[in-house]
């Protein structure tokens, strides 16, 4: 056994397969030296503030890879101006290295719209603050909810919730002033159902029961009645029923007559107007008697002088009263008369 491997051919191909395991070890050193540029490094060239397009050009001319990532928007650089360079410049690196370079963008990341309709105005305004945004102007428009937010306007165009704008936006804002009083209502006898709507919505009311003839749905169908009536002062915000047929108006008057006696009730004026006496509620208790005023003492006017030559007559002078009735003088005493002799 021991013969045969020193024998000198199992030797020699002992040698051989050492010999090419090592140089195959070699080889492949060689191979990943030459493949990964070992010893060959290139310094990372400074490219800060540079424009994102000088700095990728001059990466280029130096054989190296870059990746271009936008961080948050800094106002006090300029767009698209280098910020940030991993690894740092003056750094020895190999060639074909990636670089990443950290770019200020154009302008603020854009944010998402909140859902803000239909909600109160204070309560809109701090939502649009907390994700970035600011309230341009606000517009008051007459709508039944008051204070609340109606629409939201960017650049003349109605904005709506979840849209992306950029950071900072101002938004114009639509807020309800709250339903006039006393409003005409417009007439829509003779408007297919989908104008009449418009109709509605156009003076601030509310579409009601939208009755068909044919039980449908169709908006072509013609409205042949209309409550309230056509100008009667309606608040806004308050609902207008339709009825809707696809014959005309004109068509429909026997349905019309029987509508009107339901909600068109005529009030009959010309029955007197009735009238309200008061009865007076009379005590059944004796009232207290009124304390009777004793009439005042007449003093006797001055006596003018006497004449020289003095008459024999006397001249007397009396009051006399008219006969009182006889409930009178049970109420009322006759005063006594008095006597005033002039001599």
């Amino acid at each position: 056994m021991l013969k045969s491997f020193f024998n000198w051919k199992v030797l020699l191909n002992l040698i051989l397969a050492i010999g090419i395991f090592i140089g195959l070890i070699w080889l492949t050193f060689r191979w990943l030296e030459f493949h990964t540029n070992h010893g060959q490094e290139i310094p990372v060239p400074n490219v800060m503030n540079m424009t994102v397009q000088n700095a990728v050009k001059v990466l280029d001319d130096n054989g190296l890879e870059y990746e271009v990532d936008s961080g948050e928007y800094d106002p006090r650089y300029k767009p698209f101006q280098v910020l940030k360079i991993y690894p740092l410049p003056g750094s020895r690196v190999k060639d074909g290295r990636t670089i990443i370079l950290r770019v200020n963008p154009k302008t603020w990341a854009p944010v998402s719209v909140p859902d803000i309709l239909d909600r109160y105005k204070g309560l809109a305004f701090r939502q649009l603050q907390q994700v970035g945004l600011k309230v341009g102007d606000t517009i008051y428009e007459p709508n039944i909810q008051k204070d609340a937010v109606i629409r939201m306007m960017l650049n003349g165009r109605e904005l709506k919730p979840g849209a992306l704008v950029p950071r900072f936006t101002a938004i114009d804002l639509v807020i309800g002033t709250g339903p006039k009083r006393n409003v005409p209502v417009p007439n829509l006898v003779g408007l297919t159902v989908q104008e009449a709507e418009m109709l509605i919505s156009q003076h601030y009311f509310e579409v009601g029961l939208v009755e068909h003839e044919d039980g449908g749905a169709d908006k072509s169908d013609i409205v042949y009645y209309q409550d309230p009536e056509y100008g009667a002062l309606r608040d806004q915000g308050m609902q207008i029923d339709l009825w809707a047929s696809k014959k005309t108006p004109g068509q429909m008057t026997a349905k019309i007559n029987k509508l009107n006696s339901i909600y068109r009730m005529k009030i009959d004026t010309t029955l007197p107007p009735v009238r309200y006496e008061e009865v007076p509620v009379y005590q059944e208790d004796n009232p207290a008697p009124a304390p009777q005023h004793k009439p005042a003492k007449q003093e006797p006017a001055p006596q003018p002088a006497a004449p020289a030559v003095q008459s024999s007559n006397s001249v007397t002078k009396s009051t006399t009263a008219k006969p009182a009735s006889p409930e009178k003088a049970k109420t009322q005493e006759k005063p006594k008369v008095k006597k005033v002799v002039v001599e």
